[in-house]
């Protein structure tokens, strides 16, 4: 398969996707409706800005405050460009549903291919799980600050009635996912003017209606430093990048959608680079706004019985009603978040399985015959997000794990296939999308960052944890790990060869199948 994978789609060629495929090693299974500006739209509806924020605003106010949402977002920021180049230059090369473990395989050293490809295929899953389930966890979290608005503060949700939202929510994303290809491809058309139009709601109204009391200076928007967390203010401030890493993540999205895709080579680094540079502008914007409008006092936002801090800068700006109308929108934008994401992640599944790595491989490597879409795979990470919200009973801190596991898998993912095309020796044919002389330089800041991050989001959200405020990323990424690690060791290193050519199956069964008429 290396041969025929080395095969360069320069920029002057007219791509022929099935061929780009097939050099690859894998047959056409998948419909091609995305077009370039529908990939780009499913990216960007998984990236979201206002409706992201809003979600893990909670985990980055009390790591500085104004100046670790403000600055912190920029800082961050100008990180995640670097990923975004970096994934696009693999993503063009090898447009590939697999993606990361793809790469790994490719261009590992032969000697460690196998077990490092078989190792982030199974992270790179658990970040789709963990990701699925910190974004409809984060959907019901904001179901229930409407709830408690629309009451006058009465209504306040129990763990359990989030919990049960939380799984309404999986259901109703998994009924959408199962969609025909081209429906959801043109869903993403609304979806992009929806949030595009809720960004552009909440940075005109704040200003227009915001109370003299909660405006702000610029000093104290762009100047307020406040650390809640008992962390040093160094070391809070890194922490506060949790908020646009969570939100300018899932790089990956739109190479696993890559198999739907009309010129793929072309669109895939199209959707990562514009979803990525859009999203950190708005965002950055978003964030800057919300500093000028939210008052300062602090504590009142974050710890507002709404339990939404973005939530109750709406409400002191436009009141009840204004802000259950936009509100209304955050939800449903995140919920279209969910919803591209659980697709994205149902693809690297089946193309996980595709190439016969997981337990349930057989069932998972599927295509409903009706929609064309593989229906399995996403009732499967469904499945598997709704337990890991069970998490949410263990305390009110250990949530937390399930958005820092999503990005500390999402970085593993990334950043060992960006590292193996510099060190494992192996050729490296680029695609249309190349950076040339650069790709060195913005790899090494790109895999710099990430594996820094990892190592910060594996902290604890407060010092001297206990139980209930242990991060459980450790725990649950280690278990993901170990489980993964043993399975290859006592049964996959058997029989696990990496990435299967699938063309080739296809080519061998019609022979057969020629053979078999000619005998008759």
């Amino acid at each position: 398969m290396d041969s025929k994978a080395e095969q360069v789609v320069t920029s002057r060629e007219v791509v022929n996707d099935e061929d780009v495929l097939a050099q690859l090693g894998y047959k056409q299974e998948f419909k091609r409706d995305f077009s370039r500006l529908e990939l780009f739209g499913l990216s960007f509806s998984i990236v979201g800005v206002v409706q992201s924020i809003a979600a893990v605003l909670l985990f980055s106010l009390p790591y500085g405050g104004l100046v670790g949402m403000v600055w912190g977002w920029f800082t961050c920021c100008c990180f995640l460009v670097f990923v975004g180049l970096a994934m696009s230059e693999l993503g063009s090369a090898a447009p590939t549903a697999g993606g990361l473990y793809y790469w790994t395989f490719k261009f590992s050293s032969p000697k460690y291919r196998r077990l490092l490809s078989w190792l982030i295929g199974y992270v790179n899953t658990a970040a789709y799980i963990a990701g699925m389930a910190s974004v409809d966890w984060g959907v019901a979290t904001q179901v229930m600050a409407a709830a408690n608005i629309g009451s006058d503060g009465q209504f306040v949700a129990t763990n359990a009635q989030v919990y049960g939202v939380f799984c309404a929510l999986l259901v109703s994303n998994a009924v959408m996912a199962s969609l025909a290809t081209q429906t959801i491809a043109r869903l993403q058309h609304f979806y992009v003017f929806l949030n595009i139009a809720l960004f552009v709601v909440v940075i005109i109204a704040l200003p227009v209606a915001t109370p003299k009391e909660f405006h702000n200076s610029a000093s104290f928007a762009l100047g307020h430093f406040e650390n809640t967390s008992n962390w040093p203010n160094g070391y809070a401030f890194i922490m506060s990048f949790l908020a646009p890493a969570w939100t300018v993540g899932g790089f990956d999205t739109s190479v696993h959608i890559s198999e739907e895709a009309r010129n793929a080579p072309r669109a895939v680094p199209f959707a990562i680079m514009s979803a990525t540079i859009l999203a950190s502008i708005l965002g950055w914007l978003t964030t800057i706004v919300l500093a000028f409008y939210m008052g300062n006092d602090l504590d009142s936002v974050i710890g507002n019985p709404i339990g939404q801090p973005m939530a109750t800068i709406f409400f002191n700006s436009v009141g009840k009603r204004g802000t259950l109308a936009i509100w209304s929108f955050m939800i449903l934008t995140l919920w279209m978040t969910g919803m591209d994401y659980l697709i994205a992640g149902s693809r690297q599944l089946f193309a996980f399985s595709r190439d016969r790595a997981l337990p349930l491989s057989g069932w998972l490597y599927n295509i409903n015959p009706r929609t064309k879409t593989p229906v399995n795979a996403v009732i499967f990470l469904a499945s598997m997000a709704l337990l890991l919200g069970l998490l949410s009973f263990a305390g009110p801190l250990a949530i937390t794990a399930v958005f820092t596991m999503s990005i500390v898998c999402q970085y593993i993912g990334f950043a060992t296939p960006i590292i193996a095309r510099f060190v494992g020796g192996q050729p490296f044919s680029p695609g249309p999308f190349n950076l040339g002389f650069m790709s060195a330089p913005v790899a090494f800041v790109a895999s710099a960052y990430m594996i820094f991050m990892i190592v910060v989001f594996m902290f604890p959200a407060i010092p001297g944890p206990t139980s209930h405020s242990m991060n459980y990323t450790a725990v649950v990424l280690g278990g993901t790990l170990m489980l993964s690690l043993g399975y290859y060791l006592f049964s996959g290193r058997h029989w696990f060869t990496g990435p299967v050519e699938t063309i080739r199956d296809l080519d061998r069964s019609n022979t057969e199948k020629r053979s078999s008429s000619s005998e008759i």
